[in-house]
């Protein structure tokens, strides 16, 4: 069993940045492909950003790319969400996720959640 713990997130004015870091626990990290997602109120939960398990293969929203850089350190167990020029339209719930070996872009492959952190951009 995988248990994630997310952490970075907070309140910051449109155009600024932040970091988020999701560290794992009780598993092989290095086996698991990692991804980030979102849940602004009132909408479902949608893809951000993933990472296979080699690091190889990186996927981007849109809405995010050129914006936002995802990376994992293995021998940390932990995979980090590089968030600039933030919007307020980024404001939401962000969730780590993790799957085994491949990267996708569907949130229903992910088998591990975490609690979420929340982003609020202030316009």
């Amino acid at each position: 069993q995988v248990q994630l713990v997310e952490s970075g997130g907070g309140l910051v004015q449109a155009g600024g940045s932040l970091r988020l870091s999701c560290a794992a626990s009780g598993g092989t990290f290095s086996i698991y492909a990692m991804g980030w997602f979102r849940q602004a109120p009132g909408k479902e939960r949608e893809f951000v950003a993933a990472i296979g398990w080699t690091g190889a293969s990186i996927y981007y929203a849109d809405s995010v790319k050129g914006r936002f850089t995802i990376s994992r350190d293995n021998a940390k167990n932990t995979v980090y969400l590089q968030m600039n020029n933030l919007k307020p339209e980024d404001t939401a719930v962000y969730y780590c996720a993790a799957k085994f070996w491949a990267a996708s872009r569907s949130r229903d492959d992910y088998n591990y959640w975490g609690q979420g952190t929340q982003v609020t951009v202030s316009s």
